[in-house]
C-alpha cells in the first residue's frame, strides 16, 4: 500500500520534530511554515494526504485565540484530513469541523517537552485521536492517521473534546506540580532542611508523580513557564470560570495561578510570556 504524502503546517519545535520524524520513517512529507526555507510551500499543503497542523494559540488579555489554527485547516485540500496538535480549548474541533465540511478535521494532542521533543516525537507514551464526529469517515481517517503515527504503548480513539481535554489536563497537572514543589521548597528552606535529600526521597517514592517537575529552581527562574503552561493554565482558569458555577474550585485556579505569577515575577522568568498572555496586569 503506497504511503500517504504527509504535510505539515506550522515549523516551530513541535512541527519540525513531527516532521524530522516522518521523513526519518521514510514518509514523503511536505513543510509550510513561516521560516525559510519552508515559507514558499504552501501551493503543496493541498496535495497532501494527512496535514498535520501544529501553530500557535495563544491566549491574551483578551481570551483564547484559535484564529491561526482556523486559517491554517484552509489551506488543507478537499477530501483530505487535517490534524490538529495545537492546544485546543474544549469544543473548538468541532467548530472547526462544522466550518470545513470538505475537510475531515481530527484532534490528535502533543505530548513533546521542550528538551526532549525530538526523543517524545518518535517514542510517543500514547496516541490520541479525537473525533468531532463520531461517523465512518471520521473512524476510518482516525485509523489511517493511527497507523501513520510512531508506535505508542497506549491508543484510544474518542470525541474531539475528550481529545483537547485529556491535552489541557496534561499540561494543568504539570503546572499545579511545579507549583506544588515550590511550595515545599520554600518550606523545607525555612526550617533548614536539605532540598537535595528531600527530592530523592520525592523522586523514590511511587504515589508522588512527575518527577520531572520536581526541580522548583531551573536555569531560568522558578514557577511554571514555557511556552504552554502559562498561557494553557490561564486559557482552562477562563473556561472553568465561564462553565461552571463553583467559585470554591475558581478560587483554588486562581490562587494557584496567582502564586505560580508571583514566582516567575520574583525570578524574572519568562516575562515577555506573561505580558503576553497578561499584559501589564501582572
Amino acid at each position: 500500500m503506497k504511503k500517504p504524502t504527509i504535510g505539515f503546517i506550522g515549523q516551530g519545535w513541535i512541527g519540525k520534530n513531527y516532521a524530522d520524524d516522518f521523513e526519518k520513517r521514510g514518509y514523503k512529507t511536505v513543510r509550510y511554515g513561516l521560516e525559510e526555507p519552508y515559507n514558499g510551500n504552501k501551493h503543496l499543503i493541498p496535495s497532501c494526504d494527512i496535514v498535520f497542523i501544529a501553530v500557535p494559540t495563544p491566549t491574551t488579555p483578551k481570551g483564547f485565540d484559535p484564529s491561526i489554527v482556523k486559517s491554517a485547516v484552509k489551506l488543507v485540500g478537499k477530501g483530505k484530513i487535517a490534524v490538529l496538535k495545537s492546544t485546543l480549548i474544549m469544543g473548538t474541533t468541532r467548530d472547526i469541523q462544522r466550518s470545513n465540511p470538505g475537510r475531515i478535521v481530527l484532534n490528535s494532542p502533543e505530548f513533546l517537552s521542550e528538551g526532549t521533543a525530538a526523543h517524545d516525537a518518535a517514542h510517543p507514551d500514547r496516541n490520541i485521536v479525537g473525533l468531532p464526529k463520531d461517523d465512518a469517515a471520521h473512524r476510518s481517517a482516525a485509523k489511517l492517521v493511527l497507523s501513520v503515527l510512531p508506535h505508542a504503548p497506549y491508543s484510544l480513539v474518542c470525541s474531539s473534546d475528550e481529545a483537547e481535554f485529556i491535552k489541557y489536563a496534561h499540561n494543568i497537572h504539570g503546572y499545579i506540580s511545579i507549583v506544588f514543589s515550590n511550595l515545599l521548597y520554600d518550606i523545607a528552606g525555612k526550617h533548614g532542611m536539605d532540598w537535595d535529600v528531600l527530592q530523592a526521597s520525592f523522586r523514590a517514592d511511587p504515589m508522588i508523580s512527575s518527577h520531572r517537575y520536581l526541580n522548583p529552581v531551573d536555569k531560568k527562574g522558578r514557577g511554571a513557564g514555557g511556552h504552554c503552561f502559562i498561557k494553557d493554565f490561564e486559557a482552562f482558569t477562563r473556561f472553568f470560570g465561564e462553565k461552571m458555577s463553583d467559585e470554591t474550585s475558581l478560587k483554588i485556579l486562581e490562587a494557584i495561578r496567582d502564586k505560580n505569577v508571583e514566582l516567575l515575577l520574583s525570578s524574572k522568568k519568562d516575562l515577555d510570556l506573561l505580558k503576553g498572555v497578561y499584559g501589564k496586569r501582572k
